[in-house]
This record gives structure tokens, sequence and C-alpha cells, in this order.
């Protein structure tokens, strides 16, 4: 069994092969890990500034907030011009804002509302880059390898989900949350430099470049209108809002829920992200062309029982297993949508509707973000977190009756 797993695996790693895809994953992978390390830098200087988790909900809100607005006009973007120079772009802005909030902050001239902008900016920038970044993917492997390169990508983010928040915790509490900031700069001048060494002919889009107001609408109707895809964006909508704001209130859970400081909220976060890693090697060795309907019934299912049960729960070692789970089960649902979206999509409106992904990947989950904070900073913690366990069955049960073999996703 274990010897056909890792034979799996390895066919799974095939997209690897490529030299381009290689760089793109190494850049790509140092450069999330800082980008980690800074947020969760980010989370706890707000939770210090004031101890409030409204703030909280607010800081993640406007890091996610503007994918919202600004996904599909970067869709359009996406779709018209150089990818990788919309990368470029974003990544010498993210560097910019990292470098401005290390000095802010070592300095003692930050303040919650200067942390509020700059986070916005750095959202702006995300929002920007994502469509290009995603829709990239195919230019870098063959079509047959795409999947493999989804995969890999996944593994990427949630490695890096593992060890930035890990690597931070112990920053933060041996020098303080300057020194994440510095980090998250470096490793965005890594992922510059990885950028400008991968080689590319250039590929012509081939399609007549109509107004962009009737761009956009015509990748909101697509997707709305595609039997595979529309399915599949309406279930992550439902998920974003009830269960991806939930990351985002672990500095209030640790100290509230459970009486820890930083050291717990690092450790929460870590488990997500070892979750999240686990399951993107236990996800490479199955054939990602069939059953991804069903896992992705399974697992909404087992995300709203475990955010259910750290409701009611106040073991902290019990809780750092509901968040391994959570950050498993969130793997396996967005590596399964992602690969649906990415070989069922037009290449002609991939940039747009990558966008749109980000919408409701980002935008609910800075949404799912604002109002757990908000109902948290009113009602407590675990209220909050019943009501997340509420969507996510209302997710679970509506996509056990939409998504499967009749819709096609299949």
């Amino acid at each position: 069994m274990f010897g056909q797993w890792l034979s799996r695996c390895s066919a799974g790693l095939r997209s690897l092969h490529s030299q381009n895809f290689r760089l793109f994953t190494i850049g790509n992978c140092i450069s999330l890990i800082g980008r980690w390390m800074q947020r969760v830098g980010v989370a706890w200087l707000a939770w210090t500034l004031t101890h409030s988790s409204f703030w909280l909900g607010l800081i993640a809100f406007a890091d996610l907030f503007p994918t919202i607005f600004l996904s599909p006009l970067s869709g359009i973007l996406a779709d018209r011009y150089d990818r990788r120079r919309i990368m470029l772009f974003t990544q010498h802005t993210a560097l910019i804002q990292a470098l401005l909030l290390a000095v802010l902050t070592s300095t003692g001239l930050i303040n919650i509302e200067g942390l509020f902008v700059l986070t916005l900016g750095l959202g702006v920038a995300d929002a920007i880059n994502q469509p290009a970044r995603l829709s990239w993917l195919p230019s870098l492997v063959k079509a047959a390898d795409l999947p493999s390169a989804v995969a890999v990508n996944s593994i990427v983010f949630n490695i890096a989900r593992f060890i930035g928040p890990a690597i931070a915790g112990i920053v933060i509490a041996g020098s303080g949350v300057v020194i994440t900031f510095v980090l998250n700069a470096l490793s965005y001048a890594v992922f510059i430099a990885t950028l400008l060494c991968i080689r590319l002919k250039s590929k012509p889009r081939g399609h007549k470049r109509s107004n962009i107001w009737h761009g956009m609408r015509a990748g909101y109707r697509y997707t709305a209108r595609h039997p595979q895809i529309g399915p599949v964006f309406l279930m992550l909508i439902l998920t974003a809002l009830g269960i991806r704001g939930i990351p985002e209130l672990a500095p209030a859970i640790a100290e509230m829920a459970f009486q820890r400081g930083a050291g717990g909220f690092a450790v929460l976060i870590t488990m997500i992200g070892l979750g999240a890693l686990v399951a993107g090697l236990w996800i490479i060795g199955r054939d990602l062309s069939k059953d991804l309907a069903s896992l992705i019934i399974r697992h909404v299912l087992c995300l709203s029982l475990s955010v259910l049960y750290l409701a009611i729960n106040h073991e902290f070692f019990i809780a750092l297993s509901l968040f391994f789970v959570i950050g498993f089960s969130l793997a396996v649902t967005g590596i399964s949508a992602q690969t649906i979206v990415q070989m069922k999509v037009a290449e002609h409106m991939r940039g747009r509707v990558f966008a749109l992904y980000g919408v409701v990947y980002r935008g609910g989950s800075a949404i799912g973000a604002l109002w757990m904070g908000t109902v948290a900073s009113c009602y407590g913690v675990r209220w909050t977190i019943y009501a997340g366990a509420a969507l996510c069955f209302a997710a679970w049960y509506w996509a056990k009756r939409s998504i499967g073999p009749r819709s096609g996703v299949e």
C-alpha cells in the first residue's frame, strides 16, 4: 500500500520536471513563507495594539476584501497583458509595504489605523496578483501535467502555511514582530529574482479586446452559467463565510477561550498549516481526474463537525487537533475545487474566472473574518464559532444535493 502511494505521489509530482515550474515553485514557496510570517506578525501586532477581536477581524478584512472590488478588473488584466509583468509589479509593491511596516513598527510610529492602511495596500497588491499567478500555471507545464501543478502549488502554499507561522511564533517570542516584516521583504526579493529567470515563448492571446465592463460581465455570466464551475463557486462562498474567518480569530481564541498568549496563537495557526500540508501530500497520491465532487462533500461535512466541536471544547490540546482537521479538510476542498476550475475553464476566460475565484476565496474570507470579529466582540468567541458551524452545515447540505455526477463535476 505504501509503495503504491509513493508511486502515485511520484506521478503526481511530474509537473516539477518542468524547469520553469520548478523555478516558480521555489520562489513562490519562499515568498509565501515570508507572507505567512508577516500575516502572523500583523495579527499579533493588531492584538497587542488593541486587544480587540473586532480590530482583528477588521485587519483581516483589510487584507482580503480588496479582492472583491479589484479582482474582476485584475482578471481582465490577466487575460489581456503579460502575466509575469503583473506579478513583478505586485511583488515589488508588496516588498515596499513590508519595509514600511518594519520601519514604522521599529520606530514606534505604528498605530492600528496605520496598520489598517498598510494592510489594505497589501490586499490591493494581492488582489491584482492572484488572477495572474493562478492563470499563469498552464504556461509553465504541459496540459497533461496541469492537475499535478495545481496540487504542487497547493502543497507549496500549505508548506508555507505550516513553516511561516512556526518561524513567526519563535521570532515574535524572541525578537518581536519587526523581524517577521523584514524577512518577508527578503522573501519577496527572492521571488522577484526567480520570476526574472523563467524563460517562456510569448503566445498571442488570440481574442478580441472588448470593452472592460463588457469583459467583466462576460466573466460573471460564464462562471455563473457553467455547469461544473458555478456549483463549485457557490459551495466555496458558503464555506468561506462560515469557516475561513476562524483562523483570523486565532489570537482571540488562544487568549480568550484558552488563556494562551502568542505561543498558543502561533501553535493554533501552525496546526492548521500542518493539517493542510498533510492533506496536500495525501491528495497528490490520488487520481485528481475523478471523485473530486465526493471529496468536497465529505470534507465540508468534516469541517462542519470539527468547528462545532471546537465551539463545545474547553481543552487546548483538543483544540490543536481540531485545528489540524480543519486545516486538512480546508486544503482538500480547496485543491479539489481549484482542480475542477483549472481543468474545465476555457483559456480565454481563465484570468477572469480565477479573478472571481479570488473574490470567493479571499473576499468571502474577508467578510467572514469581519462578521466573526464583530459578533465575537459582542457575544464572545464560542457563539461566533457556533454560527460558523451552522453556515458550514448549510454548505454541506447544499453541496450534497447539488454537486455530484448530475452536475457533471465528476
